[in-house]
């Protein structure tokens, strides 16, 4: 038996989708308030979902009876700064139990971190998988709870865990919707007027999935994998989107101090209708910083050829 936690999610759905369409018996993770997504409507025969929170060691370990392989996908993402401590200690506590409980019983992990985790390079360079964030100067809390969560992990491999770490760039796909990076779609869709000079990596959710299933297969064990497609810069990414919705690409410059008003205007409003800001000070940073990954490491440990980000952003693109 195979145990998918935050199928619920983006990713940890799309993972589900694949382990049932290849014959795989599988079991998720769900909160008791959570929806079931869409992608997983027809396979909902075929899936296990048992109600668990990560964060409660009790539910998991009944969770994991009969598991042999685990597929951790569940993470709490939040922008707002009230969230950032919770956040932080959900993510850390949740991933604690599960490693607990993985040595425990012997089962295998695939862990999913992320590259917010993963250190900067010399300018020039591309970023691998040896780069480590440094938390004495982040202030971005998801990052930090990726980093403290994954050294779980590596915590648990010394203790004899059998697993591997994933580290995505930016996951897109049509199933995000307009949530997470569906956002990026949707802002241009409405008509951006702005770009930065940034760059980042991006990936399809799909070809993630099947890293994770073909890591878990392999039989590897202690290391951890930068999953990226190709790195874009946000005015690449930006022109291409606003090419398929036949809408004027993003032609103004958005300058640091205009960032700088743009997330201070997204804390207010965010103060006066109580929602999540649009945009925050980590972010509207991180928009003009250039950061590109190498994907050499993973492309060679299991032969993968990534999927065409301009296939996935036409998809994208053309499904809305």
């Amino acid at each position: 038996m195979i145990l998918v936690t935050g199928a619920t999610g983006f990713l940890g759905a799309e993972v589900a989708k694949l382990l049932v369409e290849t014959g795989l018996n599988i079991r998720c993770t769900k909160r008791s308030t959570s929806n079931f997504p869409a992608l997983l409507n027809n396979y909902a025969s075929q899936i296990d979902w048992v109600d668990a929170d990560i964060t409660d060691a009790f539910a998991l370990e009944d969770a994991l009876q009969g598991v042999d392989q685990v597929y951790n996908c569940a993470a709490w993402v939040s922008l707002k700064t009230a969230e950032k401590e919770p956040m932080i200690r959900t993510n850390v506590t949740g991933t604690a139990n599960l490693v607990d409980l993985c040595v425990k019983n012997h089962i295998r992990m695939v862990h999913v971190s992320s590259v917010a985790a993963v250190g900067e390079a010399k300018p020039g360079e591309l970023i691998t998988e040896s780069h480590h964030l440094d938390p004495t100067t982040e202030n971005d809390g998801y990052a930090i709870s990726k980093l403290e969560s994954e050294m779980e992990v590596w915590r648990g491999m010394a203790e004899g865990l059998d697993a591997v770490i994933v580290n995505p760039t930016i996951i897109i796909g049509r199933s995000a919707g307009t949530d997470g990076s569906g956002q990026i779609f949707e802002t241009v869709r409405k008509g951006l007027k702005f770009y930065t000079r940034g760059s980042i990596g991006f990936v399809d959710v799909v070809d993630v999935a099947k890293c994770m299933k073909a890591l878990m297969e392999s039989g590897i064990s202690g290391e951890r994998y930068i999953i990226n497609a190709e790195n874009r810069t946000y005015h690449q990414l930006f022109t291409e989107i606003a090419g398929y919705f036949n809408i004027p690409a993003p032609a103004k410059l958005a300058k640091p101090w205009m960032m700088e008003l743009a997330w201070r205007g997204a804390a207010l409003a965010a103060v006066i209708t109580g929602k999540a800001p649009v945009l925050d000070k980590t972010s509207a940073k991180a928009a003009s910083v250039t950061r590109n990954f190498d994907n050499s490491k993973i492309k060679k440990a299991i032969n993968f050829q990534f999927k065409p980000v301009s296939e996935t952003i036409r998809e994208i693109c053309f499904s809305k």
